[in-house]
């Protein structure tokens, strides 16, 4: 790949603020996002009947409004995802990342959990947009420590190895959102083959299993699509990529998609000669305790190897 890549730069909330002062709104992926400013009364991080999932099929026909999310940002994933993976797989106080943040909802959920966490986007609007929905007060047990970062998630050069506790996002899909356009340089949205976009995914891999912790989790909520009609499983591509580089698999959930705004959710008959996309995927991988354990767990599952083959068990 020729992309450079932009190593991580802090952005502050005082660099938020002067940015607030000067623009009222961003643009991302062809979509104008007023920024508000701090949000008064937004207090009460509880959801009403929220209960945590306990199978492998996630489904929420109300994508989830509480405190300061929106469904506004194109192709964000509804905060009950980062929810019910913050509260699985960390306890209070512990570091989650999310490498490619967007709008911030995943840092939502760690500041109304009590969650530390590390933020970053290779679009500098976005990541203004991420400070924006980040600025209000909390109530009741103390917020996590969020700092934003303008950078690439190939290029994690301000994280420490095996310093994260979970690693929670929810990448572009291969060049259907196009979120920043030509003006940064390495937009996993603006690259023009789903080669590329796997090559980058790998490197993205690479780094997460750096600075994850042993024994510790990367989820990944990824879709698929289709190309002349016929089905591209990018998902399964980008799976192969993350345990390529080393993580083991825990868990593939199924999440069925409501209230799509793309073409693939506003076809009401069957005249494409193929059916729609309503679901996608959210891969959970561990990161094996040292080597031993991670050939152990390839020798028995039959998971794919450093180097790209798998092993099997012929038993049938």
């Amino acid at each position: 790949m020729t992309d450079v890549w932009r190593p991580m730069q802090p952005v502050t909330h005082g660099d938020y603020l002067r940015f607030l002062s000067s623009t009222a709104s961003v643009r991302i992926g062809g979509t104008q996002i007023t920024l508000r400013g701090k949000c008064e009364g937004c207090l009460d991080g509880h959801v009403p009947g929220y209960v945590s999932e306990q199978s492998t099929i996630w489904a929420f026909p109300s994508r989830g409004a509480w405190v300061t999310h929106k469904g506004d940002y194109p192709g964000n994933w509804s905060p009950y995802v980062p929810r019910n993976l913050i509260e699985r797989f960390t306890t209070g106080g512990e570091l989650v990342l999310d490498p490619m943040m967007g709008s911030g909802t995943t840092l939502v959920e760690c500041k109304l959990l009590g969650r530390n966490a590390l933020g970053v986007d290779i679009n500098r609007d976005a990541v203004m947009l991420a400070h924006d929905r980040l600025n209000f007060e909390t109530a009741g047990r103390p917020p996590g420590a969020i700092r934003l970062f303008w950078g690439d998630a190939r290029k994690l050069n301000e994280v420490g190895s095996s310093s994260i506790d979970l690693v929670a996002t929810h990448p572009p899909y291969a060049n259907i959102i196009n979120y920043g356009g030509t003006r940064f340089g390495g937009d996993l949205s603006n690259l023009a083959s789903i080669s590329d976009y796997l090559d980058a995914m790998r490197e993205i891999a690479t780094e997460c299993l750096r600075v994850l912790n042993d024994g510790r989790h990367c989820a990944i909520l990824i879709g698929d699509t289709r190309i002349h009609g016929h089905y591209v499983p990018i998902s399964h591509m980008v799976m192969t990529q993350f345990m390529a580089a080393g993580f083991v698999l825990k868990e593939e959930i199924i999440k069925v998609q409501h209230n799509t705004t793309s073409g693939r959710g506003r076809w009401s008959e069957p005249v494409h000669g193929f059916y729609k996309i309503a679901h996608e995927h959210l891969f959970v991988f561990r990161k094996p305790r040292g080597p031993e354990e991670r050939k152990t767990l390839s020798l028995s599952s039959g998971m794919i190897e450093p180097h790209g083959t798998a092993t099997c068990d012929s038993r049938s």
